[in-house]
């Protein structure tokens, strides 16, 4: 009988996170300064970040050791559980072998606490008191609350305003772990302000969000900001994924063909595909590897490539990425984790030099997804993941016309458990899709993109 579930025991539990830097086949471009227009150097970062993850940021280094502060963090959930999803399999009548890692076994129920951890600690080691972040459906908030507890730290959260009302009870979970949170945008900054002053019923979004959080973090050297995606250290801690499921595959003699993830601003999908990336260069496997995003906001498949700020407002470095332009507000889809603006720098990258696939996803078709997944698997994936497994199921379906036995890997990076209303929504009949043949869609970033930040 083949196994359900691919456990890794404790002791196996990688202890280097993976530095896809190094083998990158062609480097990415610089991250500037938005003043001179030069590269950023450890200096322009220090207010915001501990040494180091700066070192961390620029590394080329491949691998790069986990301390063990961190590891005895990691052992609450880690190493996470592979499954091959059979029940699913046997409901779409595949030949195909789906597999998938399940992050919701963390105790923020997501993936987030992979580099939520080493980021509390890192800042606790170099004497910060307190961490400041943006979060959208409050998995990274939760995660940064939980890792903070863990190392003494005080956590200040603003949320997504559309996030923030659509799931009270994430904000429940934050406050539980002893974080302060505050709706975004909000009064308490000036960039909040302004926002509000243009647009008093803002949903808010996660540029509005950071320029938010960096804004508090720069007030004192005893506070710093943590981001939970698109930076190369985060994508970096996140590489625990991928490291734990080639152990897992290798267990049951399995190489994926597929690999897919969802992407918003980059953490999950890379922390899954990039050890299986280095293994594709090395020649040892061949996978397809596909990044899955909303329709709603499509950075990958419809964004610009070109350097833009991170946030909103303009506080951060300008980064070279897929955007749809720093002050874009997608539509408050229920994928509060995906409704970011831009997208990494590394995976704008991976698929701008054809490493990567993209794809972009109505919510409802991921949605019914996630309900098949939920009937027959018995987990509620988060609406993130559920991006992935549309994408997963369209290719097992394909796999039954042409009868190839493909193997599907994909990254379930969180539970749905508080986001139920978001199901309520498609079940009830009133959810609704923001897709790119919109034309107020189109337009709102045809206006954003005209507000790039000009490179001398």
């Amino acid at each position: 009988m083949t196994a359900t579930k691919i456990l890794l025991p404790e002791d196996e539990l990688p202890t280097r996170w993976y530095n896809v830097l190094h083998d990158l086949p062609t480097p990415p471009p610089a991250v500037l300064h938005p003043g001179t227009g030069q590269p950023v150097g450890p200096e322009d970062l220090a207010p915001l970040f501990p040494m180091d993850l700066i070192m961390q940021e620029v590394s080329q280094e491949q691998y790069v050791d986990i301390p063990g502060e961190v590891l005895d963090v990691y052992r609450l959930w880690r190493p996470s559980p592979l499954y091959r999803a059979h029940r699913l399999e046997k409901a779409l009548d595949t030949p195909a072998r789906i597999y998938y890692k399940y992050e919701g076994v963390s105790p923020a129920g997501s993936h987030k606490p992979n580099t939520a951890v080493p980021q509390a600690y890192y800042n606790a080691k170099s004497g910060v008191r307190k961490l400041t972040t943006e979060t959208g459906a409050g998995q990274w908030g939760t995660a940064l609350a939980f890792a903070c507890a863990q190392f003494g730290l005080e956590c200040e959260v603003w949320q997504v305003r559309a996030s923030y009302d659509q799931k009270p009870y994430r904000r429940t979970m934050m406050e539980v772990f002893g974080a302060t949170v505050h709706p975004s945008p909000s009064e308490l900054t000036e960039a909040g302000r302004k926002i509000l002053a243009g647009d008093p019923a803002s949903t808010g979004s996660l540029g509005i969000a950071i320029s938010e959080a960096v804004e508090a973090a720069v007030q004192s050297p005893e506070i710093h900001y943590a981001l939970g995606s698109v930076l190369n250290h985060v994508l970096l801690h996140q590489t625990i994924i991928g490291e734990e499921a080639l152990i897992q595959l290798a267990m049951v003699g399995e190489t994926p063909d597929l690999l897919v993830g969802c992407t918003g601003g980059g953490s999950n999908f890379g922390g899954l595909a990039f050890p299986f990336l280095r293994e594709k260069w090395a020649g040892r496997m061949a996978p397809t590897v596909r990044a899955v995003e909303p329709a709603a906001c499509p950075s990958l498949t419809q964004g610009t490539y070109a350097y833009d700020f991170g946030d909103t407002i303009g506080l951060t470095p300008l980064m070279k990425m897929h955007t749809l332009g720093h002050d874009f507000v997608p539509d408050p889809i229920h994928a509060g984790g995906l409704r970011y603006h831009g997208m990494s720098p590394i995976i704008s990258h991976l698929y701008e030099t054809g490493e990567i696939e993209a794809v972009a996803k109505p919510q409802s078709e991921c949605f019914a997804a996630g309900l098949q997944f939920a009937r027959t698997e018995g987990i509620v994936p988060a609406p993130e993941p559920t991006h992935a497994l549309a994408a997963a199921i369209e290719e097992a379906m394909l796999c039954k016309e042409s009868g190839e036995e493909k193997v599907i890997l994909t990254a379930l990076c969180g539970h749905g458990h508080l986001d139920l209303a978001a199901y309520d929504a498609y079940l009830s009949g009133t959810m609704t899709d923001r897709n790119w043949d919109d034309a107020d869609l189109q337009s709102a970033v045809a206006q954003a993109l005209t507000r790039l930040p000009a490179i001398s």
